[in-house]
């Protein structure tokens, strides 16, 4: 570094090393030039997306899909970015007519890395954060304004689209389902009261009430059954009774009469004591009749609770569905439709060239400065003086000299040398004399 002491040594340096200068430089403006040339200037749009709140409030009208519009928008997003869409899309707008050749692999990688989709968290209510999202950026970048453009507002409607269409089919398949289980649970209550019917029928259980109705009707019968002894007993004194002095055939006429009314009254009792055992043996048996009747009952009462609770989901999933079918529930608008860009975002090939240029000039200076480093040199008086610390008698400018005059040239500056060290042995004596 002590070579370069002034603005003079380094204008000299620049002077002597003009040529390594200027071919660095130009070599690196030839360079930067080509680079210029070669970059592709970058286009970039973006459209903007608002998640709007539903038109009638939850706690009037709740819709039946659920969860964060940040999780939903997720999802929304892995649809679009799938190789089969991305490619769809590819085509459509003509990305890589310019590329025949590419993969697709590379396309899709390409189209991935242009298009992104950024959410704004809405507003917190409260302490804690329940992932809704209020609006939806989707920036796309590449090498034609129109493209770009094109980009953007597609994968906005596409994620409109898809949003409107996965709402309005998570709310049918709702709605069907809970139609499927209230079907279900209805024609599994029609079975049920046929086989209690059937039931009641097979046990004599057809009027409501039946087993009362028997109890009361063995009651009965009890009764009538001693009313049929009462009158056995009244014919049978009376058979004893009769007047035995009266003519033969008026007593046989009498007897017989009482014998046959005994005889009605005995089949009579027979038959009203076989019902009675009839409805007795029925009683017996009305225990395991009656369970078998409260397990119908409460199976019929859990189904009937089954029924109530689909019945309710079932009617909130129809106002669900209407609500997404006339867009009436949580929706994406567009609030701010991709532009056509006007300028790219990448810097200018001019500015590239220059910075280009700017850089080889100065790696040529550095190149310059290094080259004089490693070859250190004296080349003025006042670097001999702080290297060496003598001051020169005279100095011998550069001249341009024939070969007697250099050899000449070399004897002086032999001399000079010899000159040099005479004087350095001096002033080194003059320095212990001191000392």
């Amino acid at each position: 570094m002590e070579q370069f002491l002034s603005f003079d040594d380094l204008i000299d340096m620049i002077k002597r090393r003009l040529g390594v200068i200027l071919a660095i430089t130009l070599l690196g403006c030839v360079a930067s030039l080509f680079y210029a040339l070669s970059q592709t200037h970058l286009y970039q749009s973006s459209e903007v997306i608002q998640v709007a709140r539903p038109k009638i409030d939850n706690d009037l009208a709740r819709s039946t899909v659920d969860g964060s519009s940040a999780r939903r928008l997720q999802l929304i997003e892995q649809q679009l970015m799938t190789r089969d869409t991305i490619l769809e899309i590819a085509d459509q707008f003509a990305l890589f007519d310019a590329a025949p050749n590419m993969k697709n692999g590379e396309r899709v990688s390409r189209v991935r890395d242009a298009v992104s989709i950024r959410g704004v968290a809405a507003a917190r209510e409260g302490f804690t954060d329940d992932g809704t999202v209020s609006v939806l950026t989707i920036t796309a970048t590449f090498d034609s304004p129109e493209k770009a453009q094109g980009l953007a507002h597609e994968f906005a409607q596409r994620t409109i689209a898809i949003s409107a269409n996965s709402r309005i089919e998570q709310a049918r398949e709702t709605l069907t389902f809970f139609r499927e289980e209230e079907a279900k649970l209805v024609a599994q209550m029609q079975v049920l009261d046929k086989d209690v019917t059937a039931y009641r029928n097979a046990n004599d259980l057809s009027i409501a009430g039946g087993l009362e109705f028997r109890q009361t009707q063995i009651g009965s019968l009890n009764d009538a059954v001693l009313g049929i002894e009462r009158e056995r007993i009244t014919l049978q004194q009376e058979l004893t009774q009769l007047d035995q002095t009266q003519r033969a055939s008026t007593l046989q006429r009498q007897q017989q009469d009482i014998e046959a009314q005994l005889k009605i009254l005995a089949d009579q009792e027979a038959l009203l004591q076989a019902r009675i055992d009839t409805l007795s043996q029925a009683l017996e048996t009305s225990p395991a009749v009656q369970r078998t009747l409260d397990v119908f009952e409460r199976t019929r009462e859990k189904l009937q609770g089954e029924l109530d609770v689909i019945s309710t989901r079932r009617a909130e999933a129809e106002v669900g569905f209407k609500l997404e079918e006339q867009n009436q529930s949580e929706r994406l608008t567009v609030i701010e439709a991709a532009p056509l860009p006007d300028y790219p975002i990448t810097t200018s090939r001019k500015k590239t060239a220059l910075m280009g240029g700017v850089i080889s000039a100065f790696l040529g200076l550095i190149a310059a400065f290094v080259m004089d480093l490693r070859h250190p040199v004296i080349r003025t008086a006042q670097q001999m003086k702080t290297r060496v610390g003598i001051a020169p008698v005279v100095t011998i400018p550069p001249l341009e000299t024939t070969r007697r005059k250099r050899k000449s040239l070399g004897t002086a500056k032999i001399a000079l040398a010899g000159y040099i060290h005479d004087a350095r042995h001096r002033q080194a004596l003059r320095d212990q004399r001191k000392g």
